[in-house]
């Protein structure tokens, strides 16, 4: 039987990819995301009994809940969980939107927590382990100019992976984070020329990431060959923080 794995915002970017790398390798995949967005429906179609898409939006509560226990009743407990969803907000700190701030945390950090809480207590229901990743940042560990409430979010979800590591690492849970560097998606579409340039220049392999230069982790931190690697965080950022 095909492990399933939940991926949070897989309507567009990395989400989408990682959830059709995963559909291409024999996994299914449940996944959730406010608007379907423009590619998605095509998967859907492509992979009728594979793939399972739920609307919701994560950092409420109640629409995370009911997005999981949907993905329960239609593939089982899963093999994994993939906490991808997040948005991103610029601005400087004092003078950015307490709003804004909190829609941050809510999203990014909140809702992450909310989900790896109700996925883990459907995994630790049965033996055999599974494994969760988190989508943090290098901005998390090195900081950025206007993204400071960001990257205390994306800072919170590795440390959410080294605690949690130590709870369920007895249960054969490992807990890991995926921290990317400047990735050629929508979320960087915000980013003036000037600073494209200023980080390509920056970045010893000399371009943007994509969403195909991360994927390759992920997979293999799901497989077999991850068993014993837990509470990490693995940089994939060109160089750009060595």
């Amino acid at each position: 039987m095909s492990r399933t794995v939940i991926v949070t915002g897989g309507s567009r970017g990395l989400g989408l990819a990682v959830a059709r790398a995963l559909l291409d390798g024999g996994y299914r995949v449940a996944t959730c995301s406010r608007q379907p967005g423009d590619e998605l429906p095509a998967l859907l179609a492509a992979y009728p009994d594979t793939l399972f898409w739920h609307q919701a939006t994560i950092g409420d509560a109640e629409s995370t809940h009911a997005f999981i226990e949907a993905a329960v009743q239609r593939f089982g407990v899963p093999w994994a969980l993939i906490n991808n969803a997040g948005i991103a907000r610029e601005g400087i700190l004092a003078t950015l939107p307490l709003v804004e701030v909190d829609h941050l945390i809510q999203t990014n950090l909140t809702g992450a927590i909310q989900v790896a809480r109700a996925v883990l207590r459907h995994m630790l229901t049965r033996p055999g382990g599974g494994r969760i990743i988190n989508i943090s940042s290098i901005i998390g560990q090195r900081g950025y100019t206007g993204l400071a409430a960001y990257a205390a979010t994306k800072a919170g979800l590795d440390g959410l992976t080294r605690a949690l590591a130590r709870e369920v690492g007895r249960r054969q849970i490992t807990i890991n984070s995926i921290a990317p560097g400047y990735l050629d998606t929508e979320m960087s579409g915000t980013l003036s020329g000037g600073q494209r340039e200023q980080i390509v220049r920056r970045t010893p392999m000399g371009r943007l990431g994509t969403a195909a230069d991360v994927v390759p982790s992920i997979l293999f931190l799901l497989g077999d060959g991850a068993r014993f690697i837990t509470g990490q965080t693995l940089t994939i950022d060109g160089g750009i923080t060595c």
